[in-house]
């Protein structure tokens, strides 16, 4: 049951059984023995009963602003091999304010944004409205819904307030990007080629970038935004967005986004895979909306997974 006091999509990026069944399936396929352990509070004693190898990782954590790199730290201390990115990087990219600013600096290309921790301080004059409000430190568009793009003051005062009052946390603000949004998977490290049993699948510089995938929202239970409700919809069923794969786009928006996406991946020291979120401002310019270090892999549902198909 769900606590008192959490925010109504809470846990909504935890996974369900059957992805959990799904992932068992591929990894004994290709010859390896598995065993699901569950990531509460028992995870420590249960890693030192079943003394894996490796584990492969796809837990979110349980409760504050870094949780999702939880289970690579103890991981890390118990030293246990895990699959994708370690600590630092699962710490960093949950928190998409830090992310941006670590982006632009570097010089990628993200809309103007903005921290809100009380919502009373003053709006910075290179945002102009309409705006975009969200959760800074949320995933699986948890406190995205039509009230998230705000057209004035109030609205963007109001949607803070009730952001950090029912998330418990600060407030991301940035310029409303009204043009098309596409995500890019990127698997694979350095010495992918070297040491994987499927070289085949990795480029020269060891990493694959899987086919564009544009998100098309048009239509969707939250129109032109990619919310939690309109994420929790089965592909095809009514209110669902659309998923285009590959992304109906010219050669050069398609290699501009693929090459945003690896930069995003390699800036934050990602590893063996992320999907980058990009969307299009008015101009039609790529603008890097967050990195997701431990994307869904529900078959036929998760982003990430629709691309791979």
């Amino acid at each position: 049951p769900k606590p008192e006091g959490v925010p109504p999509d809470a846990f909504a990026d935890f996974d369900h059984i059957e992805t959990i069944n799904s992932i068992r399936a591929a990894l004994e396929t290709d010859g390896h023995q598995s065993v699901f352990i569950q990531a509460d509070a028992d995870l420590p004693y249960a890693l030192k009963d079943e003394k894996p190898d490796i584990c492969f990782n796809i837990a979110e954590g349980l409760g504050g602003d870094a949780r999702e790199a939880q289970v690579p730290a103890l991981l890390e201390m118990l030293k246990i091999p895990y699959t994708g990115s370690r600590v630092l990087t699962n710490g960093i990219s949950l928190d998409k304010t830090l992310t941006k600013r670590i982006w632009r600096d570097r010089r990628l290309p993200v809309a103007p944004f903005q921290e809100f921790s009380a919502g009373d301080e003053p709006l910075r004059p290179e945002l102009k409205f309409p705006l975009f409000v969200k959760p800074a430190r949320e995933g699986t568009g948890m406190g995205v819904d039509m009230k998230a793009v705000v057209k004035n003051d109030k609205e963007m005062r109001e949607r803070i307030s009730y952001i950090v009052n029912t998330y418990q946390q600060p407030a991301l603000v940035e310029t409303f990007l009204p043009g098309r949004e596409f995500t890019v998977g990127v698997i694979g490290r350095r010495d992918a080629k070297m040491f994987s049993r499927h070289p085949e699948w990795y480029e020269k510089d060891g990493f694959h970038r899987f086919p564009i995938l544009e998100l098309d929202s048009s239509r969707s239970v939250t129109p032109n935004i990619y919310s939690q409700a309109a994420k929790s919809k089965d592909v095809g069923e009514e209110g669902a967005p659309g998923y285009v794969c590959p992304a109906d786009i010219d050669s050069e928006l398609e290699k501009k986004l693929k090459h945003f996406a690896l930069r995003a991946h390699l800036l934050l020291y990602a590893l063996d895979v992320s999907r980058t979120d990009i969307r299009l401002d008015d101009e039609g310019n790529p603008r890097l909306l967050e990195i997701n270090t431990l994307p869904g892999l529900t078959p036929n549902y998760s982003d990430l997974c629709l691309q791979s198909a």
